[in-house]
């Protein structure tokens, strides 16, 4: 018996089905720098959270 995905699998295979992507985003590197993936600002690399728009990686 199959049962059936969660909210947020459901959501996200419905998304991957068109195209988009479903992955989990952390902090990009630029200039041995973190960089937030959602406005570009830079930060040292014990930054936890993005002092520019408040993003926070998803742990």
């Amino acid at each position: 018996m199959a049962t059936a995905p969660s909210g947020d699998d459901m959501f996200d295979e419905f998304l991957s089905q068109r195209g988009h992507d479903v992955e989990e985003t952390g902090w990009e590197e630029n200039y041995n720098k973190k960089q937030c993936p959602d406005c570009g600002g830079l930060h040292e690399s014990a930054a936890s959270e993005c002092s520019v728009c408040g993003w926070t990686p998803v742990n």
